[in-house]
């Protein structure tokens, strides 16, 4: 590893273990073998096509088992196959063939890749790697979000002076800014899990030409939905060229690419949290913070999180403007973008175990959110000329405008201000009572709406 190109394969290879079996070359060989023999299977099932005779158990068992016992070693030994091919997809073919050589199968191995051209197992093949991916990415995400709940509900009560452009601005809660996040996050998760994964195998341009040629009394359509569909867990698309357009590839891409983009969003917001003081970290044993200054504990999960979403990102947008096209029935730009993926994923994964990371390393320092707090009372001139409009009072911005821009404000100032206004005693006494920080709204309600 220490000698590998990428960070993914090399320094960050730990974080991003568990989508080796998902996207690496083994996984891609593994699932086209996968691809290849569940169509068999599904051949030999098929009444109208006699000479791909009936399995008996055992031998669709043995079939199968060649999948659930494939490992990097048979992986190998298709690499090697391809070497003289120079085509991946053939390799698996003869593969497939040498495999079943001098077996009861023998007689049905011409069947293997029957009608099909390579982009029909291909996509397949890509399409059950996303299905994978996403069972590892998806976790993830969940712990995030479910992290961000967490704070959330503990500091809904929590005040915080706000900012807006950079400035002061009315209070709001930690726990609320939290869960702004929370469900933003939520919303992008609802929309990755819906997408339907789809996938062809309707031949060579797509409208199963060949398969026709040799049995044009069997329902393909059918016969194909079974494999892609209850077999393999996909969707079918019938609308196809000889590629699946990969539209919904873009659609995914795009997607965790903004849920991506919240997340650098809250990285960055929890870093100037943290500038602030809002937030201390817990400091590790035998961790260095800066290589000079001792008294450094830098943010440094949340800064990697920032710069692998963006790299994630970087990757996505890439595949989601690229895919989709391809000149007339297809050109073979796609497949090289293809292999990468697991990139986007790679990268998204580092970012979520660094922000994880960076939750669990959290501490709130209340006081310095206080003393901010203690320092704004600028920020009360909107509630006060808003209770002023009520009691139609004339021009209250202007009043509040005047006593407060550009002004050092403190209790007595606003104390005296509203105890010259002419308001009813139960509107006077409330603004009286009123301070920054339990000048929150609803914002601790609003934390109690998080499903």
């Amino acid at each position: 590893m220490i000698t590998a190109i990428s960070p993914i394969d090399g320094r960050y290879a730990a974080k991003v273990s568990e989508l080796s079996k998902c996207f690496s070359e083994y996984a891609l060989l593994k699932n086209r073998v996968k691809v290849e023999i569940i169509w068999l299977i599904a051949l030999c099932k098929e009444p109208a096509i006699p000479e791909c005779r009936a399995l008996t158990g055992t031998e669709e068992q043995t079939l199968r088992q060649m999948v659930l016992s494939f490992t990097p070693i048979e992986a190998e030994k298709i690499k090697k196959i391809e070497m003289v091919t120079n085509h991946d997809v053939k390799a698996v073919e003869y593969y497939l063939k040498e495999q079943i050589a001098g077996t009861t199968l023998e007689d049905i191995s011409e069947f293997i890749h029957f009608a099909c051209t390579s982009e029909d197992i291909n996509n397949l093949s890509h399409a059950l790697m996303l299905k994978d991916g996403l069972t590892v990415l998806v976790p993830q995400q969940q712990a995030i979000m479910t992290g961000l709940i967490n704070l959330a509900r503990e500091f809904k009560e929590v005040p915080m002076l706000a900012r807006t452009h950079g400035q002061t601005a009315s209070p709001t809660t930690i726990g609320k800014e939290l869960a702004v996040f929370a469900q933003r996050l939520q919303k992008q998760s609802d929309k990755i899990v819906a997408i339907e994964l789809l996938g062809k195998l309707n031949g060579a341009v797509g409208h199963f030409n060949a398969h026709l040629s040799a049995y044009p009394e069997v329902d393909w359509i059918e016969v194909t939905k079974k494999v892609i569909e209850t077999e393999l867990g996909l969707k079918q698309n019938l609308f196809t060229t000889q590629i699946e357009p990969h539209d919904y590839m873009a659609e995914l891409f795009d997607t965790i690419g903004r849920w991506n983009t919240i997340l650098l969003d809250f990285n960055r917001d929890i870093w100037t949290y943290i500038s602030m003081g809002y937030f201390g970290q817990k400091t590790i044993e035998g961790e260095v913070g800066s290589s000079t200054m001792p008294h450094k504990v830098n943010p440094i999960d949340f800064e990697n999180s920032e710069g692998n979403c963006g790299l994630a990102n970087a990757i996505f947008h890439h595949l989601s403007t690229k895919l989709p096209i391809s000149r007339l029935q297809r050109d073979l730009t796609d497949s090289t973008v293809l292999r990468n993926m697991g990139v986007g994923f790679g990268y998204s994964m580092i970012a979520y175990k660094s922000t994880l990371k960076g939750l669990s390393k959290l501490k709130l320092n209340e006081k310095n959110l206080q003393e901010d707090l203690d320092h704004a009372w600028e920020v009360m001139a909107e509630p006060i000329q808003t209770v002023m409009r009520k009691a139609g009072i004339e021009k209250p911005y202007e009043k509040l405008k005047e006593l407060t821009r550009g002004q050092k404000i403190n209790r007595e100032t606003i104390r005296d201000f509203v105890e010259g206004l002419d308001l009813k005693p139960a509107d006077k006494q409330r603004l009286l009572e009123m301070t920054p920080a339990s000048y929150i709204g609803m914002a601790n309600k609003i934390v109690d709406l998080l499903e």
